[in-house]
Protein backbone atom coordinates (compact mmCIF):
# COMPACT_ATOMS: atom_id res chain seq x y z
CA UNK A 1 0.00 0.00 0.00
CA UNK A 2 1.54 3.29 -1.11
CA UNK A 3 1.03 6.04 1.27
CA UNK A 4 -0.64 9.71 0.14
CA UNK A 5 -2.28 12.35 1.20
CA UNK A 6 -4.01 14.68 -1.44
CA UNK A 7 -5.85 17.99 -0.99
CA UNK A 8 -7.94 20.19 -3.48
CA UNK A 9 -9.39 23.41 -2.08
CA UNK A 10 -9.41 22.57 1.30
CA UNK A 11 -11.55 25.09 3.17
CA UNK A 12 -11.60 25.63 7.01
CA UNK A 13 -14.00 27.80 8.86
CA UNK A 14 -15.48 28.53 12.05
CA UNK A 15 -18.61 30.13 12.75
CA UNK A 16 -18.75 33.44 15.14
CA UNK A 17 -22.60 33.67 16.97
CA UNK A 18 -22.04 36.14 19.87
CA UNK A 19 -22.25 39.84 18.77
CA UNK A 20 -20.11 39.01 15.94
CA UNK A 21 -21.70 42.43 13.99
CA UNK A 22 -19.81 44.66 15.59
CA UNK A 23 -16.96 45.78 13.34
CA UNK A 24 -14.43 47.08 15.88
CA UNK A 25 -14.92 43.42 17.30
CA UNK A 26 -14.05 42.04 13.90
CA UNK A 27 -11.24 44.29 13.44
CA UNK A 28 -9.71 43.01 16.54
CA UNK A 29 -9.96 39.37 15.41
CA UNK A 30 -8.99 39.91 12.25
CA UNK A 31 -5.15 41.47 13.66
CA UNK A 32 -5.44 38.95 16.53
CA UNK A 33 -5.80 35.81 14.27
CA UNK A 34 -4.25 34.03 11.72
CA UNK A 35 -7.78 33.69 10.06
CA UNK A 36 -9.52 36.00 7.78
CA UNK A 37 -13.50 37.00 9.03
CA UNK A 38 -15.67 37.14 6.32
CA UNK A 39 -19.19 35.21 5.68
CA UNK A 40 -20.22 31.90 4.85
CA UNK A 41 -23.44 30.88 2.36
CA UNK A 42 -25.56 31.59 4.85
CA UNK A 43 -24.65 35.13 5.67
CA UNK A 44 -23.14 34.09 9.06
CA UNK A 45 -19.67 35.93 10.22
CA UNK A 46 -17.08 33.15 9.81
CA UNK A 47 -13.12 33.07 10.70
CA UNK A 48 -11.39 31.05 7.36
CA UNK A 49 -8.44 29.34 9.20
CA UNK A 50 -7.71 27.59 6.09
CA UNK A 51 -8.88 29.04 2.13
CA UNK A 52 -8.12 26.78 -0.71
CA UNK A 53 -5.48 24.59 0.15
CA UNK A 54 -3.99 22.13 -2.15
CA UNK A 55 -1.58 19.80 -1.45
CA UNK A 56 0.68 16.11 -3.15
CA UNK A 57 2.47 14.41 -0.41
CA UNK A 58 3.83 11.06 -1.60
CA UNK A 59 6.24 8.67 -0.21
CA UNK A 60 9.69 9.92 1.39
CA UNK A 61 7.76 13.68 1.87
CA UNK A 62 9.32 15.24 4.95
CA UNK A 63 7.19 18.56 5.07
CA UNK A 64 8.02 21.14 7.42
CA UNK A 65 4.68 23.56 8.07
CA UNK A 66 6.49 26.55 8.57
CA UNK A 67 4.39 30.49 9.46
CA UNK A 68 3.76 32.68 12.54
CA UNK A 69 1.24 31.78 15.21
CA UNK A 70 -2.30 31.81 14.13
CA UNK A 71 -1.12 30.55 10.26
CA UNK A 72 -3.05 27.90 10.08
CA UNK A 73 -0.75 25.42 10.65
CA UNK A 74 -1.62 23.51 13.52
CA UNK A 75 -5.26 23.85 11.95
CA UNK A 76 -4.17 21.62 8.83
CA UNK A 77 -2.50 19.48 11.15
CA UNK A 78 -5.84 18.56 12.42
CA UNK A 79 -7.28 18.22 9.56
CA UNK A 80 -4.82 15.65 8.34
CA UNK A 81 -5.84 14.41 11.63
CA UNK A 82 -9.25 13.82 11.31
CA UNK A 83 -10.03 16.45 14.42
CA UNK A 84 -11.06 18.65 12.29
CA UNK A 85 -13.53 18.47 8.68
CA UNK A 86 -13.05 20.82 6.27
CA UNK A 87 -16.84 22.39 5.29
CA UNK A 88 -15.67 22.32 1.54
CA UNK A 89 -12.92 21.40 -0.91
CA UNK A 90 -11.29 17.36 -1.04
CA UNK A 91 -8.85 15.21 1.47
CA UNK A 92 -8.26 11.44 0.05
CA UNK A 93 -5.13 10.32 2.38
CA UNK A 94 -3.86 6.43 2.44
CA UNK A 95 -1.88 4.81 4.69
CA UNK A 96 -2.11 4.20 8.69
CA UNK A 97 -2.02 7.34 10.73
CA UNK A 98 -0.41 8.54 13.64
CA UNK A 99 -0.86 12.04 15.28
CA UNK A 100 1.37 13.60 18.36
CA UNK A 101 -0.36 16.78 18.07
CA UNK A 102 -1.57 16.08 22.14
CA UNK A 103 -0.22 12.68 23.40
CA UNK A 104 -2.09 13.04 26.51
CA UNK A 105 -5.53 13.27 24.98
CA UNK A 106 -7.90 10.47 25.95
CA UNK A 107 -6.06 9.53 28.81
CA UNK A 108 -8.38 8.37 31.60
CA UNK A 109 -7.49 9.87 34.98
CA UNK A 110 -9.45 7.40 36.81
CA UNK A 111 -8.02 4.38 35.25
CA UNK A 112 -4.44 2.54 36.06
CA UNK A 113 -1.34 2.96 33.63
CA UNK A 114 -2.01 -0.52 32.75
CA UNK A 115 -5.85 0.28 31.77
CA UNK A 116 -5.01 3.40 29.86
CA UNK A 117 -2.43 1.75 27.32
CA UNK A 118 -5.16 -0.61 26.60
CA UNK A 119 -7.31 2.16 26.25
CA UNK A 120 -5.54 4.58 24.24
CA UNK A 121 -4.66 0.86 21.54
CA UNK A 122 -8.38 0.72 21.38
CA UNK A 123 -8.92 4.62 20.61
CA UNK A 124 -5.77 4.24 18.19
CA UNK A 125 -7.61 1.25 16.22
CA UNK A 126 -5.62 -1.76 17.01
CA UNK A 127 -7.17 -5.32 18.07
CA UNK A 128 -6.59 -6.24 21.47
CA UNK A 129 -4.00 -9.00 20.96
CA UNK A 130 -1.95 -6.59 19.91
CA UNK A 131 -2.35 -4.42 22.44
CA UNK A 132 -1.39 -7.52 25.26
CA UNK A 133 1.67 -7.73 22.57
CA UNK A 134 2.97 -4.52 23.16
CA UNK A 135 1.92 -3.86 26.68
CA UNK A 136 5.08 -5.09 28.06
CA UNK A 137 7.17 -2.97 26.50
CA UNK A 138 5.72 0.09 26.95
CA UNK A 139 5.86 -0.21 30.39
CA UNK A 140 9.24 -1.39 30.21
CA UNK A 141 10.03 1.81 28.48
CA UNK A 142 8.09 4.13 30.89
CA UNK A 143 10.31 3.21 33.35
CA UNK A 144 7.41 3.58 35.77
CA UNK A 145 7.31 0.27 37.73
CA UNK A 146 4.67 -0.48 39.70
CA UNK A 147 2.88 3.20 39.32
CA UNK A 148 1.16 1.46 36.31
CA UNK A 149 -1.00 -0.49 38.72
CA UNK A 150 -2.09 3.51 40.53
CA UNK A 151 -4.54 5.60 38.82
CA UNK A 152 -3.21 7.81 36.79
CA UNK A 153 -4.77 10.86 38.78
CA UNK A 154 -2.11 9.98 41.00
CA UNK A 155 1.09 11.02 39.01
CA UNK A 156 3.40 13.96 38.28
CA UNK A 157 2.80 15.71 34.82
CA UNK A 158 6.23 14.38 34.05
CA UNK A 159 5.10 10.87 35.10
CA UNK A 160 2.01 11.52 32.74
CA UNK A 161 3.61 12.23 29.86
CA UNK A 162 6.43 9.54 29.69
CA UNK A 163 3.04 7.36 29.90
CA UNK A 164 1.66 8.93 27.22
CA UNK A 165 4.58 9.36 25.02
CA UNK A 166 5.56 5.82 25.14
CA UNK A 167 1.89 4.44 24.12
CA UNK A 168 1.71 7.13 21.44
CA UNK A 169 4.95 6.11 19.96
CA UNK A 170 4.41 2.24 20.16
CA UNK A 171 3.06 2.01 16.92
CA UNK A 172 4.66 2.44 13.68
CA UNK A 173 2.77 4.71 11.23
CA UNK A 174 3.31 5.15 7.35
CA UNK A 175 1.86 9.30 8.33
CA UNK A 176 3.61 11.06 11.30
CA UNK A 177 1.77 14.18 12.16
CA UNK A 178 3.56 16.55 14.44
CA UNK A 179 3.29 19.71 15.94
CA UNK A 180 6.61 20.55 17.38
CA UNK A 181 9.06 18.13 18.14
CA UNK A 182 8.32 16.52 21.56
CA UNK A 183 10.75 17.02 24.60
CA UNK A 184 10.28 14.43 27.23
CA UNK A 185 11.17 14.02 30.82
CA UNK A 186 14.38 14.26 32.39
CA UNK A 187 17.91 13.62 30.56
CA UNK A 188 17.97 10.40 31.04
CA UNK A 189 14.29 9.53 29.79
CA UNK A 190 14.33 12.12 26.98
CA UNK A 191 17.30 10.39 25.47
CA UNK A 192 15.79 7.20 24.87
CA UNK A 193 12.52 9.51 23.78
CA UNK A 194 14.48 11.41 21.66
CA UNK A 195 16.15 8.11 20.01
CA UNK A 196 12.66 6.57 19.83
CA UNK A 197 10.85 9.30 18.31
CA UNK A 198 13.92 9.35 14.98
CA UNK A 199 13.15 5.69 14.87
CA UNK A 200 9.40 6.96 14.33
CA UNK A 201 10.10 9.40 12.20
CA UNK A 202 12.50 7.57 10.07
CA UNK A 203 10.43 4.65 9.67
CA UNK A 204 7.23 7.08 8.36
CA UNK A 205 5.72 7.34 4.58
CA UNK A 206 5.31 10.68 5.13
CA UNK A 207 6.11 13.66 7.81
CA UNK A 208 4.11 16.60 8.09
CA UNK A 209 5.56 18.55 10.81
CA UNK A 210 4.76 21.88 12.33
CA UNK A 211 7.80 23.84 13.97
CA UNK A 212 9.04 27.58 14.35
CA UNK A 213 12.75 26.29 14.23
CA UNK A 214 14.53 26.62 11.34
CA UNK A 215 17.39 24.45 12.15
CA UNK A 216 14.91 21.45 12.95
CA UNK A 217 12.87 22.14 9.81
CA UNK A 218 16.50 21.85 8.12
CA UNK A 219 17.81 18.99 9.85
CA UNK A 220 14.34 16.74 9.14
CA UNK A 221 12.57 17.94 6.69
CA UNK A 222 13.30 17.63 3.00
CA UNK A 223 10.05 20.20 1.43
CA UNK A 224 9.16 23.44 3.18
CA UNK A 225 5.62 25.37 3.21
CA UNK A 226 5.10 28.46 3.93
CA UNK A 227 1.40 29.22 5.49
CA UNK A 228 -0.04 32.89 6.32
CA UNK A 229 -3.55 33.67 7.32
CA UNK A 230 -4.38 30.19 6.21
CA UNK A 231 -3.24 30.52 2.54
CA UNK A 232 0.09 28.70 1.41
CA UNK A 233 2.22 30.80 0.13
CA UNK A 234 4.83 29.02 -0.78
CA UNK A 235 5.88 25.19 -1.12
CA UNK A 236 9.64 24.59 -2.04
CA UNK A 237 12.03 21.51 -2.20
CA UNK A 238 14.73 21.81 0.27
CA UNK A 239 18.19 21.23 -1.40
CA UNK A 240 19.53 18.94 1.54
CA UNK A 241 18.72 15.81 2.34
CA UNK A 242 17.53 15.43 5.93
CA UNK A 243 19.71 13.58 8.17
CA UNK A 244 18.90 9.90 9.86
CA UNK A 245 17.48 10.46 13.10
CA UNK A 246 17.29 6.75 13.98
Amino acid sequence: MTAYIRAEKLCVEFPIYENSHRSLKNTVMHLTTGGRIGVNGSQHPVVRSLTDIDLDLREGDRVGLVGHNGSGKTTLLRVLSGVYSPVRGRLQMQGRVASLLDVSMGMDPDATGFENIYLRGIMDGLMPATIRAKTDEIADFTGLGDYLNLPVRTYSSGMLLRLAFAISTSVEADILIMDEWLSVGDAEFSAKAEQRLGALVSKASILVLASHSPELIAKVCNRKIHLEHGVILSDTRLEAAPVSLA
